[in-house]
Protein backbone atom coordinates (compact mmCIF):
# COMPACT_ATOMS: atom_id res chain seq x y z
CA UNK A 1 0.00 0.00 0.00
CA UNK A 2 1.45 3.63 -1.24
CA UNK A 3 0.84 6.10 0.31
CA UNK A 4 1.86 10.00 -0.67
CA UNK A 5 2.61 12.71 1.35
CA UNK A 6 -0.47 15.18 0.42
CA UNK A 7 -3.35 11.97 1.55
CA UNK A 8 -1.42 12.28 5.32
CA UNK A 9 -1.69 16.01 5.22
CA UNK A 10 -5.52 15.78 4.44
CA UNK A 11 -5.70 13.73 7.93
CA UNK A 12 -6.83 15.18 11.33
CA UNK A 13 -5.46 12.11 14.04
CA UNK A 14 -2.58 10.04 14.23
CA UNK A 15 -3.11 7.39 16.26
CA UNK A 16 -0.20 5.04 17.55
CA UNK A 17 -2.25 1.80 19.28
CA UNK A 18 0.65 -0.05 20.83
CA UNK A 19 0.91 -2.69 23.19
CA UNK A 20 1.72 -0.90 26.38
CA UNK A 21 0.04 2.71 25.19
CA UNK A 22 -2.25 4.33 22.78
CA UNK A 23 -0.79 7.97 21.82
CA UNK A 24 -3.33 10.57 19.32
CA UNK A 25 -2.12 13.26 18.09
CA UNK A 26 -3.99 16.01 16.64
CA UNK A 27 -3.16 18.08 13.84
CA UNK A 28 -1.93 21.61 14.29
CA UNK A 29 -2.23 21.03 18.33
CA UNK A 30 -0.06 18.03 19.09
CA UNK A 31 -0.34 15.08 21.63
CA UNK A 32 -3.74 15.23 22.84
CA UNK A 33 -3.52 11.64 24.38
CA UNK A 34 -0.79 8.97 26.34
CA UNK A 35 -2.48 6.65 28.16
CA UNK A 36 -2.01 2.75 28.92
CA UNK A 37 -3.79 0.71 26.30
CA UNK A 38 -6.12 -1.33 28.82
CA UNK A 39 -9.29 -1.67 29.66
CA UNK A 40 -11.53 -2.85 32.81
CA UNK A 41 -14.88 -4.54 32.41
CA UNK A 42 -17.70 -5.92 34.09
CA UNK A 43 -18.04 -9.28 33.04
CA UNK A 44 -21.99 -9.68 34.69
CA UNK A 45 -23.27 -5.94 32.43
CA UNK A 46 -20.29 -5.84 30.06
CA UNK A 47 -19.94 -2.47 31.12
CA UNK A 48 -16.68 -0.41 30.83
CA UNK A 49 -15.53 0.28 34.27
CA UNK A 50 -12.20 2.12 33.28
CA UNK A 51 -9.44 2.86 30.76
CA UNK A 52 -6.60 3.93 30.66
CA UNK A 53 -3.69 4.79 33.71
CA UNK A 54 -6.44 3.68 35.97
CA UNK A 55 -7.27 0.74 34.54
CA UNK A 56 -3.75 -0.29 34.91
CA UNK A 57 -3.79 0.23 38.64
CA UNK A 58 -6.29 -2.18 38.43
CA UNK A 59 -4.70 -4.82 36.79
CA UNK A 60 -3.96 -7.65 39.43
CA UNK A 61 -6.41 -6.17 42.42
CA UNK A 62 -10.00 -6.33 40.77
CA UNK A 63 -12.59 -8.96 41.98
CA UNK A 64 -13.84 -11.77 40.02
CA UNK A 65 -16.51 -10.08 38.21
CA UNK A 66 -14.04 -7.21 36.84
CA UNK A 67 -11.42 -7.81 34.11
CA UNK A 68 -8.96 -6.05 32.95
CA UNK A 69 -8.23 -6.56 29.48
CA UNK A 70 -5.62 -5.29 26.80
CA UNK A 71 -7.44 -4.77 23.35
CA UNK A 72 -3.87 -4.79 21.85
CA UNK A 73 -1.51 -7.61 21.64
CA UNK A 74 2.29 -8.11 19.79
CA UNK A 75 1.35 -4.54 17.97
CA UNK A 76 -1.71 -5.72 16.53
CA UNK A 77 -5.75 -5.56 17.24
CA UNK A 78 -6.96 -7.98 18.96
CA UNK A 79 -9.66 -7.29 19.64
CA UNK A 80 -11.89 -4.51 17.64
CA UNK A 81 -14.72 -3.40 19.64
CA UNK A 82 -12.82 -3.48 23.01
CA UNK A 83 -10.06 -1.09 21.48
CA UNK A 84 -12.84 1.18 19.73
CA UNK A 85 -14.87 1.32 23.18
CA UNK A 86 -10.98 2.53 24.69
CA UNK A 87 -10.47 5.51 21.97
CA UNK A 88 -13.86 6.56 22.84
CA UNK A 89 -13.32 6.87 26.35
CA UNK A 90 -9.75 8.19 26.43
CA UNK A 91 -10.56 10.76 23.55
CA UNK A 92 -13.67 11.92 26.01
CA UNK A 93 -14.44 15.50 24.65
CA UNK A 94 -11.15 16.55 23.09
CA UNK A 95 -12.53 15.48 19.69
CA UNK A 96 -15.82 15.99 20.06
CA UNK A 97 -15.84 19.80 18.62
CA UNK A 98 -13.86 18.70 15.70
CA UNK A 99 -16.04 15.63 15.06
CA UNK A 100 -18.86 18.24 15.40
CA UNK A 101 -17.81 20.61 13.17
CA UNK A 102 -16.41 18.42 10.20
CA UNK A 103 -17.94 14.72 11.24
CA UNK A 104 -16.28 12.97 8.80
CA UNK A 105 -12.23 12.78 9.33
CA UNK A 106 -9.43 11.28 7.91
CA UNK A 107 -6.70 9.41 10.15
CA UNK A 108 -3.83 7.85 10.19
CA UNK A 109 -2.57 4.42 11.71
CA UNK A 110 0.84 3.04 12.62
CA UNK A 111 1.19 -0.59 12.28
CA UNK A 112 3.77 -2.80 12.53
CA UNK A 113 6.43 -3.93 9.46
CA UNK A 114 5.36 -6.49 7.07
CA UNK A 115 1.74 -6.47 8.91
CA UNK A 116 -0.26 -9.24 8.07
CA UNK A 117 -3.74 -8.05 6.14
CA UNK A 118 -5.72 -9.19 8.66
CA UNK A 119 -3.70 -6.69 10.97
CA UNK A 120 -4.29 -4.17 8.81
CA UNK A 121 -7.52 -4.51 8.28
CA UNK A 122 -8.12 -4.46 12.37
CA UNK A 123 -6.24 -1.06 12.46
CA UNK A 124 -8.77 0.27 9.66
CA UNK A 125 -12.25 -1.20 11.11
CA UNK A 126 -11.02 -0.07 14.73
CA UNK A 127 -10.60 3.73 13.72
CA UNK A 128 -13.39 3.83 11.04
CA UNK A 129 -15.68 2.46 14.36
CA UNK A 130 -15.34 5.50 15.90
CA UNK A 131 -15.70 8.05 13.03
CA UNK A 132 -13.11 8.30 10.01
CA UNK A 133 -14.15 7.80 7.10
CA UNK A 134 -10.93 6.83 5.41
CA UNK A 135 -7.61 5.71 7.51
CA UNK A 136 -4.01 5.75 5.94
CA UNK A 137 -1.47 3.22 7.45
CA UNK A 138 1.89 4.16 8.02
CA UNK A 139 4.88 1.66 8.34
CA UNK A 140 6.02 2.28 12.36
CA UNK A 141 9.79 2.13 10.99
CA UNK A 142 9.23 5.06 8.93
CA UNK A 143 7.43 7.38 11.78
CA UNK A 144 9.82 6.50 14.53
CA UNK A 145 12.60 7.39 11.81
CA UNK A 146 10.71 10.69 10.92
CA UNK A 147 9.99 11.11 14.99
CA UNK A 148 13.82 10.40 15.82
CA UNK A 149 14.36 13.52 13.14
CA UNK A 150 16.76 10.79 11.21
CA UNK A 151 17.27 12.57 7.44
CA UNK A 152 16.24 9.31 5.97
CA UNK A 153 15.29 11.27 2.60
CA UNK A 154 19.02 11.27 1.78
CA UNK A 155 20.84 8.64 -0.44
CA UNK A 156 22.91 7.63 2.57
CA UNK A 157 21.78 4.47 5.25
CA UNK A 158 20.20 5.42 8.40
CA UNK A 159 19.43 2.29 10.91
CA UNK A 160 16.43 2.58 13.81
CA UNK A 161 15.48 -0.03 16.13
CA UNK A 162 11.93 -0.01 17.37
CA UNK A 163 11.94 -1.23 20.66
CA UNK A 164 8.71 -1.57 21.91
CA UNK A 165 6.17 -3.59 24.51
CA UNK A 166 6.01 -6.93 22.29
CA UNK A 167 8.21 -6.64 19.96
CA UNK A 168 11.59 -4.85 18.41
CA UNK A 169 11.77 -3.68 14.81
CA UNK A 170 15.19 -3.12 13.04
CA UNK A 171 15.28 -1.34 9.65
CA UNK A 172 18.00 0.26 7.70
CA UNK A 173 16.07 3.14 5.37
CA UNK A 174 17.61 4.97 2.32
CA UNK A 175 15.92 7.81 0.49
CA UNK A 176 12.97 7.70 2.06
CA UNK A 177 12.24 3.61 1.89
CA UNK A 178 13.26 0.95 3.91
CA UNK A 179 16.00 -1.18 2.49
CA UNK A 180 15.62 -3.95 4.76
CA UNK A 181 13.93 -4.78 8.01
CA UNK A 182 13.60 -7.27 10.14
CA UNK A 183 10.68 -7.82 13.05
CA UNK A 184 11.58 -9.84 16.23
CA UNK A 185 8.90 -11.27 19.19
CA UNK A 186 11.43 -9.37 21.87
CA UNK A 187 10.53 -6.31 23.82
CA UNK A 188 9.51 -4.84 27.05
CA UNK A 189 6.99 -7.90 28.02
CA UNK A 190 9.99 -10.32 27.24
CA UNK A 191 12.33 -8.37 29.78
CA UNK A 192 9.32 -8.35 32.56
CA UNK A 193 9.12 -12.15 32.12
CA UNK A 194 12.86 -12.89 32.41
CA UNK A 195 13.01 -10.73 35.62
CA UNK A 196 9.63 -12.40 36.95
CA UNK A 197 10.83 -15.86 36.23
CA UNK A 198 14.64 -15.46 37.67
CA UNK A 199 13.32 -14.65 41.15
CA UNK A 200 10.81 -17.31 40.71
CA UNK A 201 13.69 -19.60 40.19
CA UNK A 202 15.67 -18.52 42.32
CA UNK A 203 14.58 -16.85 44.91
CA UNK A 204 10.89 -19.02 45.50
CA UNK A 205 9.41 -15.34 45.21
CA UNK A 206 6.30 -14.19 42.82
CA UNK A 207 6.69 -10.46 41.88
CA UNK A 208 3.66 -8.56 41.42
CA UNK A 209 3.09 -7.31 37.99
CA UNK A 210 3.35 -3.46 39.19
CA UNK A 211 6.80 -4.72 41.18
CA UNK A 212 8.85 -5.11 37.61
CA UNK A 213 8.93 -1.53 36.40
CA UNK A 214 10.16 -0.02 39.99
CA UNK A 215 13.36 -2.56 39.67
CA UNK A 216 14.21 -1.68 36.04
CA UNK A 217 14.35 1.63 37.45
CA UNK A 218 16.45 0.40 39.62
CA UNK A 219 18.70 -1.27 37.51
CA UNK A 220 18.83 1.68 34.82
CA UNK A 221 20.40 3.87 37.91
CA UNK A 222 22.82 1.46 39.59
CA UNK A 223 26.49 2.58 38.04
CA UNK A 224 27.60 0.25 35.24
CA UNK A 225 29.87 -2.66 36.64
CA UNK A 226 28.66 -2.24 40.72
CA UNK A 227 26.28 -4.84 41.85
CA UNK A 228 24.17 -3.32 44.98
CA UNK A 229 21.74 -5.66 46.53
CA UNK A 230 17.94 -4.67 47.54
CA UNK A 231 14.97 -5.70 48.85
CA UNK A 232 12.00 -6.94 46.66
CA UNK A 233 8.74 -7.79 47.95
CA UNK A 234 6.20 -10.43 47.10
CA UNK A 235 4.72 -14.27 47.46
CA UNK A 236 6.06 -16.90 48.59
CA UNK A 237 5.59 -20.27 45.74
CA UNK A 238 5.64 -22.63 48.72
CA UNK A 239 3.21 -20.82 51.06
CA UNK A 240 1.49 -18.32 49.47
CA UNK A 241 2.46 -15.56 52.10
CA UNK A 242 3.80 -11.87 51.58
CA UNK A 243 8.03 -12.08 52.29
CA UNK A 244 10.66 -9.76 51.44
CA UNK A 245 14.19 -11.46 49.60
CA UNK A 246 17.62 -10.01 49.32
CA UNK A 247 18.52 -10.43 45.50
CA UNK A 248 21.60 -9.35 43.60
CA UNK A 249 21.33 -6.35 41.22
CA UNK A 250 23.73 -7.36 38.89
CA UNK A 251 22.59 -11.11 38.47
CA UNK A 252 18.88 -9.74 37.49
CA UNK A 253 20.68 -7.55 34.64
CA UNK A 254 22.52 -10.56 33.49
CA UNK A 255 18.71 -12.53 33.78
CA UNK A 256 17.38 -9.26 31.13
CA UNK A 257 20.26 -9.71 28.47
CA UNK A 258 19.54 -12.92 27.64
CA UNK A 259 16.26 -12.65 25.82
CA UNK A 260 17.44 -9.04 24.11
CA UNK A 261 19.96 -11.14 22.15
CA UNK A 262 17.31 -11.93 19.96
CA UNK A 263 17.58 -8.48 18.64
CA UNK A 264 21.22 -8.56 17.93
CA UNK A 265 20.08 -11.70 15.76
CA UNK A 266 18.07 -9.20 14.10
CA UNK A 267 20.39 -6.72 13.42
CA UNK A 268 22.82 -9.02 11.63
CA UNK A 269 20.43 -10.08 9.53
CA UNK A 270 19.20 -6.72 8.53
CA UNK A 271 22.78 -5.87 7.86
CA UNK A 272 23.50 -8.74 5.55
CA UNK A 273 20.83 -7.61 3.33
CA UNK A 274 21.94 -4.31 2.68
CA UNK A 275 24.57 -3.42 0.07
CA UNK A 276 28.12 -2.46 1.30
CA UNK A 277 27.54 0.79 0.86
CA UNK A 278 25.11 1.66 2.94
CA UNK A 279 26.62 -0.71 5.58
CA UNK A 280 29.91 1.75 5.38
CA UNK A 281 27.60 4.37 6.33
CA UNK A 282 26.40 3.09 9.13
CA UNK A 283 30.08 2.55 10.47
CA UNK A 284 30.16 6.32 11.23
CA UNK A 285 26.02 7.49 11.71
CA UNK A 286 25.51 4.14 14.27
CA UNK A 287 21.91 3.16 15.10
CA UNK A 288 19.01 5.15 16.89
CA UNK A 289 17.49 3.56 19.17
CA UNK A 290 13.68 4.58 19.51
CA UNK A 291 10.51 2.98 21.64
CA UNK A 292 8.99 2.46 25.12
CA UNK A 293 11.46 -0.14 25.62
CA UNK A 294 14.94 1.42 24.46
CA UNK A 295 15.85 2.68 28.20
CA UNK A 296 15.47 -0.92 29.30
CA UNK A 297 18.63 -1.45 31.66
CA UNK A 298 21.90 -2.03 29.45
CA UNK A 299 20.12 -2.62 26.40
CA UNK A 300 22.04 0.20 24.62
CA UNK A 301 25.56 -1.24 26.15
CA UNK A 302 24.80 -4.75 25.11
CA UNK A 303 23.93 -3.43 21.32
CA UNK A 304 26.99 -0.92 21.31
CA UNK A 305 29.67 -3.61 22.38
CA UNK A 306 28.11 -6.44 20.32
CA UNK A 307 28.00 -3.98 16.70
CA UNK A 308 30.85 -1.97 17.15
CA UNK A 309 29.01 0.54 15.79
CA UNK A 310 27.92 4.40 17.80
CA UNK A 311 24.51 3.78 19.14
CA UNK A 312 21.98 6.81 20.39
CA UNK A 313 19.11 6.76 22.11
CA UNK A 314 16.12 9.72 20.79
CA UNK A 315 15.25 12.66 23.01
CA UNK A 316 12.05 10.81 23.46
CA UNK A 317 12.29 7.56 22.00
CA UNK A 318 8.66 6.14 23.27
CA UNK A 319 6.69 8.97 21.28
CA UNK A 320 8.98 8.86 18.44
CA UNK A 321 6.43 6.87 16.29
CA UNK A 322 3.10 9.15 16.77
CA UNK A 323 5.13 12.34 16.47
CA UNK A 324 6.52 11.44 13.11
CA UNK A 325 3.06 10.65 12.30
CA UNK A 326 1.93 14.06 13.65
CA UNK A 327 4.90 15.89 11.41
CA UNK A 328 4.01 14.21 8.46
CA UNK A 329 0.38 15.32 9.22
CA UNK A 330 1.28 19.00 10.16
CA UNK A 331 3.30 19.48 6.34
CA UNK A 332 6.77 19.34 8.34
CA UNK A 333 8.27 16.76 5.88
CA UNK A 334 10.02 17.16 2.46
CA UNK A 335 7.61 15.92 -0.11
CA UNK A 336 10.60 13.32 -1.35
CA UNK A 337 10.86 11.27 1.76
CA UNK A 338 7.15 9.55 1.30
CA UNK A 339 7.10 9.48 -2.71
CA UNK A 340 8.06 5.70 -2.07
CA UNK A 341 6.86 5.29 1.43
CA UNK A 342 5.36 1.80 1.80
CA UNK A 343 3.29 0.35 4.80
Amino acid sequence: MTISLEALRRCSIAVDLGAARTRVYLRRTGLIVDEPTVAAVNTHTGGLIAVGTLAERMTGRTPEHIRVVRPVSGGTVVDIDMAQRMLRLLLGNKLRRAWRRRPLVSAAVCVQHDADPLAQRAAVETLTGIGAKRVELVDTLIAAAVGCGLPVERPEATMIVVCGAATTQVAVLSLGSIVAAERVPVGGETVDHAVVQYLRNEHALMLPSQAVRPLQLLLKNSEDGAAPSTEVHGRDVATGLARTVRIDVGSVRSAIRTPLTGVLDAIGTVLRRCPPDLVADLADRGIMLAGGSAVLPGFDTMLREATGMPLNIADHPDVCAVEGLGAMLDGKVQPLLLDAMVS
